[in-house]
C-alpha cells in the first residue's frame, strides 16, 4: 500500500494549543497591574487582515492537516489489518479499495476544513495580534514578509532542504545501518529471535530510517 496520505510534521494541535495559551497570556495581566485596553484603529485592523493574507498558505495547511489526521489514522489500522487477518491474494486488492476510500474522505474534507481555518482566522489569530502587537510593529513585520529578498528565500527553501536532506541520506546511511543492525541484534536477543537483514535507507529523499520486524527462528 503506498504511503501518500502520511501526514508531514504538522503537529495542528500543539500549534492551536500556543495560540490559545499566547491569547490567554495577552488577555491576563501580571499580578498587581492594571489591563490597559487592547488600542485599536481601521488601520490596525487592515494591517492585521493583511498580514493574514500573507499568512495564508500556512493557514490553509494546518486545516489540511487536521482534515487528514483521521486518513492516516485509518490507512495506518488498515495495513495492520491487512497484514493479520486478509488472505495473502486478496490484500492487493483490497488495499486498492481502501486506498479509494480514504482519497475520496480527503478530496472531500481537505477543501471544507482548509476553508474554514481560513474564515475563523481573523476572529482567532487576527486578535490575538491585533491585541499583542502596535502598528509600528506591524507595519516592520509586514516589510519583512513582503521583502522580495525574504520571498525568494520561502520559494526556493524547499528545493535547499531536499537538496540537504538527500546528501545526508547519502552521506548517513553507512553508520544508520551499522547502528540499526546493533539495534536489530539487541531487540532479537532479548526476545529471542533472529533479526532480520536492514534495508538500506533510500538513495533519493528524505531518511525514514526504520527498523523491520525480527523474523521468528526457525
Amino acid at each position: 500500500m503506498r504511503k501518500n496520505l502520511i501526514l508531514a510534521a504538522l503537529c495542528t494541535a500543539t500549534a492551536c494549543a500556543a495560540m490559545a495559551q499566547t491569547q490567554t497570556q495577552t488577555q491576563a495581566p501580571a499580578p498587581g497591574a492594571t489591563a490597559t485596553p487592547a488600542v485599536s484603529s481601521p488601520a490596525k485592523k487592515e494591517l492585521v487582515s493583511k498580514l493574514l493574507e500573507l499568512q495564508r498558505p500556512a493557514i490553509e495547511s494546518w486545516g489540511r492537516a487536521l482534515a487528514e489526521q483521521p486518513a492516516g489514522q485509518v490507512m495506518q489500522a488498515a495495513g495492520a489489518a491487512l497484514q493479520q487477518r486478509i488472505a495473502p491474494d486478496r490484500r492487493e486488492v483490497l488495499a486498492r479499495e481502501i486506498e479509494a476510500d480514504v482519497r475520496k474522505y480527503v478530496d472531500e474534507t481537505v477543501p471544507i476544513v482548509r476553508d474554514m481555518a481560513v474564515k475563523l482566522a481573523p476572529s482567532t489569530m487576527g486578535v490575538v495580534v491585533e491585541q499583542s502587537m502596535d502598528e509600528a510593529e506591524l507595519r516592520q513585520l509586514l516589510a519583512v514578509l513582503e521583502n522580495p529578498a525574504f520571498k525568494k528565500f520561502q520559494a526556493v527553501f524547499g528545493d535547499a532542504q531536499r537538496s540537504l536532506l538527500t546528501k545526508l541520506t547519502t552521506e548517513s546511511r553507512p553508520a544508520m545501518e551499522v547502528k540499526a543492525r546493533a539495534l536489530d541484534a539487541a531487540v532479537g536477543k532479548r526476545l529471542g529471535i533472529t533479526p532480520a537483514p536492514t534495508p538500506s535507507p533510500a538513495s533519493t529523499g528524505a531518511a525514514q530510517p526504520t527498523t523491520p520486524a525480527p523474523a521468528v527462528k526457525k
